[in-house]
């Protein structure tokens, strides 16, 4: 998990695009998840698409970079949720800031992140090895 990967940036893109469609209907309505599975997955895929996008900034970082960066984001915006002053939470109120900020500090999300990221940083030492490098 330490080695440099070239990632495909267009993949990346591709898959982090998938990720967010899937996160997106995960959350939805159209789904019939347990108020658990919605939530906690929905963290999960959030997480992971944190991953891919930090991979596609920091494309030549090992894995493990990559997934320090991201649980370092996703833990971040997860306890900048107990901070509050009026324009951040005004920010927060909004469909776009609530996805990206969340709303309320829940200490089982930081779990969640954990997993999404694992996930993530697994698929791609699999990806990696069956592609030779």
């Amino acid at each position: 998990m330490t080695e440099t990967i070239c990632r495909n940036r267009l993949l990346q893109t591709v898959l982090l695009a998938l990720v967010l469609g899937a996160g997106l209907l995960w959350r939805s309505r159209y789904l019939p998840l347990s108020p658990f599975l919605s939530k906690y997955g929905g963290d999960a895929l959030w997480a992971l698409a944190i991953f891919l996008g930090a991979g596609l900034c920091f494309r030549h970082a090992s894995t493990l970079q990559i997934t320090l960066i991201a649980l370092g984001f996703a833990w971040g915006i997860e306890f900048s949720q107990l901070y509050h002053v009026p324009w951040l939470d005004q920010l927060r109120s909004s469909l776009p800031g609530r996805l990206v900020l969340g709303s309320t500090f829940n200490a089982p999300d930081l779990l969640a992140y954990v997993l999404g990221i694992v996930f993530g940083a697994a698929a791609e030492c699999v990806c990696c090895k069956r592609r030779g490098g």
